[in-house]
């Protein structure tokens, strides 16, 4: 199996506090920006070859960016996912970003719905992919295993820098066995999920972001599952910016149902069903996503020039 081509450009931007974000760019350095937001676990490179190829060809800018505590970016828990989105308006400052599209997958969707609510003037449109939804609070879904995760996350928290660091070592040790753990992982998936991880790019594209991320450290999943279950310091109810939501009808660890219930909550809201897909479902319509996105916001004419 071939290892995915490099990105065009990899490095870290410094924040506040003396802190630092990695990304990994795809695509156009000149283009309309689109962030890509990583799920939970996953890093900077969890991004679909088809997404790759379509940014390519279209002219845009595709960015992952890893969360703190993941790849080169430095660990640190927010104290809401609301204060991430600081950090990325002085990302974005730093590599010219004006403005920009966003798409999450799973656990990254609570990030792209906070920049939508704080940078609605630099947002034009996000994409959500299977999203987590609220778990706490007036807009909390109901059920769901970030629900659960909410009775152990004062555990989590108290205890994820000593579990961050075993996990790390754990993914040190495993990176010979990548492929074989992935496959085993695989086995025990619902249909959709098993058959996106068998596609050889799939696969390749979840190792090589597992060992270009993974292997320097590993708290960012940590951080993630106690912020979903902390009050997420903004309301869902008050986006402006359009959302488009795709979500597996048949996923199996954020319900469908939650997905409907976020997209109840915004003015400007659609949710589109992936038929037959459990929560990685998303990931195989890169292209319909990114096509769908470009084509809103203020500045269509100027991404209708650039994928022309």
């Amino acid at each position: 199996m071939n290892s995915p081509r490099r990105p065009a450009l990899e490095g870290t931007v410094a924040v506040r506090g003396d802190r630092r974000l990695s990304f990994a760019e795809y695509g156009s350095t000149h283009g309309p920006a689109v962030v890509w937001m990583h799920g939970t676990p996953g890093a900077r490179r969890q991004i679909p070859i088809e997404a790759r190829e379509y940014a390519a060809s279209n002219g845009l800018r595709l960015i992952g960016i890893d969360r703190p505590g993941i790849g080169s970016s430095t660990s640190h828990l927010y104290p809401d996912i609301a204060d991430w989105t600081q950090d990325l308006a002085i990302f974005a400052d730093t590599l010219g970003i004006d403005t920009m599209r966003l798409i999450g997958l799973s656990g990254g969707g609570p990030y792209v719905l906070a920049a939508a609510h704080a940078l609605p003037d630099r947002v034009h449109a996000v994409g959500v992919l299977g999203g987590v939804a609220p778990a706490v609070g007036p807009e909390a879904a109901v059920g769901g295993l970030v629900r659960l995760a909410a009775h152990v996350a004062p555990l989590i928290a108290a205890g994820r820098i000593p579990i961050s660091v075993a996990m790390t070592q754990a993914v040190r040790l495993a990176r010979p066995l990548g492929g074989p753990i992935l496959d085993l992982y695989a086995a025990v998936q619902p249909a959709g999920d098993k058959a996106l991880l068998a596609r050889p790019e799939f696969k390749a594209m979840f190792l090589d972001d597992l060992l270009n991320g993974a292997r320097l450290q590993s708290s960012a999943p940590l951080n993630d599952m106690v912020l979903f279950t902390r009050d997420w310091g903004f309301r869902v109810a008050d986006i402006d910016v359009p959302v488009r939501w795709w979500h597996g009808d048949a996923d199996h660890i954020v319900p469908f149902e939650h997905g409907e219930h976020v997209v109840d909550l915004i003015q400007d809201a659609t949710l589109t069903p992936i038929d037959g897909e459990s929560h990685l479902g998303g990931l195989s319509i890169a292209r319909e996503v990114l096509g769908i996105l470009m084509a809103l916001g203020s500045d269509t004419g100027e991404v209708a020039e650039a994928t022309s």
